[in-house]
C-alpha cells in the first residue's frame, strides 16, 4: 500500500508541474505558443481556455470536490496528452516525450489514485 501511495503522490505532483509549466507557457509566453499551434494545424484561440481547463483541471484532482469532477479531469488530461503527443510526433519536432511522460503520469495518477484516495 505505501508504494502505491508513493506512486499516487509522485505522478499527481509531476503531473501538476507538467500542467503548470504548460501554463505558464500559454499565459507568459503566448507568441511561441501560438506558433507552436500554428505548426501543428490547430487553431490558436483555444490556447487560453485549454491553459484555464488545465488550472481548473489540476483543481479538480487536488480538491478533490466531487469524484465526478475528478473522473472527468483526468479523462481531459489522457484526451490532452495523447492528442499532444500524435500532434508534436506528426510534425516531427521531437517534442513528444514530455507528452508521452504526461500520458505516463495521468494514468500512474488516476489508477493508483483509485486505490488510495476516496
Amino acid at each position: 500500500m505505501k508504494i502505491k501511495k508513493i506512486a499516487f503522490w509522485l505522478s499527481t505532483i509531476l503531473l501538476t508541474a507538467l500542467m503548470c509549466f504548460s501554463v505558464y507557457n500559454y499565459f507568459f509566453n503566448h507568441e511561441a505558443i501560438r506558433g507552436f499551434f500554428e505548426a501543428m494545424g490547430y487553431p490558436t484561440y483555444i490556447i487560453y481556455p485549454l491553459a484555464i481547463a488545465k488550472l481548473l483541471g489540476l483543481l479538480a484532482i487536488w480538491g478533490n470536490f466531487s469524484k465526478w469532477l475528478k473522473e472527468w479531469a483526468y479523462a481531459g488530461f489522457f484526451f490532452n496528452t495523447i492528442l499532444a503527443f500524435f500532434a508534436h510526433y506528426m510534425i516531427g519536432d521531437g517534442s513528444q516525450m514530455g507528452a508521452a511522460l504526461g500520458f505516463v503520469f495521468v494514468l500512474t495518477s488516476y489508477f493508483t489514485g483509485k486505490r488510495v484516495r476516496p
